[in-house]
């Protein structure tokens, strides 16, 4: 995967009770097996989910990496084997359908699953969304928000536990991710890291063009490493949702001499545009930070637009590299 093209998000759950006398319960309350769950997403909808929902189907690799944190794992996901190679920290497991490209899911293969919900973003148009509603609810999360890029994380967390009745697990989840922040925080601290300039890419080819794509303040990956006591050392702005911006080898020179420069890649999917074309760049040499070494590659599968799961790897991982 070379480039993802990425757009808004809301978050939300819309299911219609059919037939049955039940009070609907309040939203995000826990509710036995059968009994109604209203939520309202981030459209302003009320859906009424006759659940907990058991037979999921996701329609982006985020949504599901968090139904698989949560213990339910979907029937039907988009793009299985692009999962597999981008989100390794919450793999599938048993049978699931694959039910087409992200973005462009096919109805018929999700109808014939039989699911009692989908989660989707608003990346999906509208009338997409609305073919998928007259098969099951639809939940529509939005996975990024540059205003509150970790707050933003946890709703969709939340929001899906709610859906599938798995609140405590969601609660869990939440408490390791912090622990986990406040221990890599404590390491870096310790090691004389804290307030160090930080900067976080990825970088794909457009033809014989290097685009470089920074994670600004905002991303999600420049949220958790200002939890861990870094410094976004980005000098540009990112876009209002993903905190994402672009530049190029030569706009690398506007960074600090002493920032500590982070990139991920996928040698399954793309390769690693820093060593294989960036490796014999002049430009890319002489930066004062790859001289000294302060370059790393993270390990392939951390999903950078991903929840607590992808994360807690990610952060893990910035600490082992700056602190080894």
């Amino acid at each position: 995967m070379r480039r993802l093209l990425l757009t808004v998000a809301a978050a939300s759950l819309l299911l219609s009770a059919c037939g049955t006398t039940e009070e609907a319960a309040a939203p995000g309350a826990a509710a036995p097996s059968g009994a109604q769950i209203t939520l309202t997403d981030g459209r302003g909808q009320e859906v009424v989910v006759d659940g907990p929902a058991e037979r999921t189907v996701g329609l982006e690799w985020g949504v599901v990496e968090n139904l698989v944190t949560l213990g339910v794992v979907p029937v039907g996901v988009s793009d299985v084997e692009g999962y597999s190679k981008w989100v390794q920290t919450e793999p599938l497991t048993g049978d699931v359908t694959d039910v087409g490209v992200r973005g462009e899911p096919s109805v018929d293969a999700i109808a014939a699953l039989d699911p009692d919900l989908v989660v989707a973003t608003t990346d999906l148009p509208e009338a997409a969304i609305a073919q998928l509603e007259s098969i099951a609810p639809v939940l529509v999360v939005r996975p990024a928000d540059a205003a509150d890029g970790l707050g933003q994380m946890r709703t969709n967390l939340e929001l899906l536990a709610q859906a599938t009745g798995k609140e405590a697990e969601a609660q869990q989840v939440l408490a390791d991710f912090d622990a986990s922040l406040a221990a890599g925080a404590q390491a870096l601290a310790g090691a004389g890291l804290t307030g160090r300039p930080f900067a976080f890419s990825d970088a794909y080819l457009e033809g014989s063009q290097v685009s470089i794509r920074p994670f600004t303040t905002g991303s999600l990956a420049e949220s958790v490493a200002a939890e861990l006591g870094l410094v976004n050392a980005w000098p540009m702005e990112g876009d209002p949702d993903y905190g994402l911006a672009g530049t190029d080898v030569e706009g690398l020179t506007a960074l600090p001499a002493d920032v500590e420069y982070v990139y991920y890649a996928n040698a399954a999917d793309g390769g690693d545009v820093y060593t294989d074309v960036l490796g014999g760049n002049a430009i890319w040499q002489s930066l004062p930070f790859v001289q000294s070494g302060d370059v790393t590659r993270l390990p392939d599968g951390i999903w950078m637009f991903g929840g607590p799961s992808s994360m807690t790897a990610y952060a893990d991982a910035v600490v082992a590299a700056l602190t080894g």
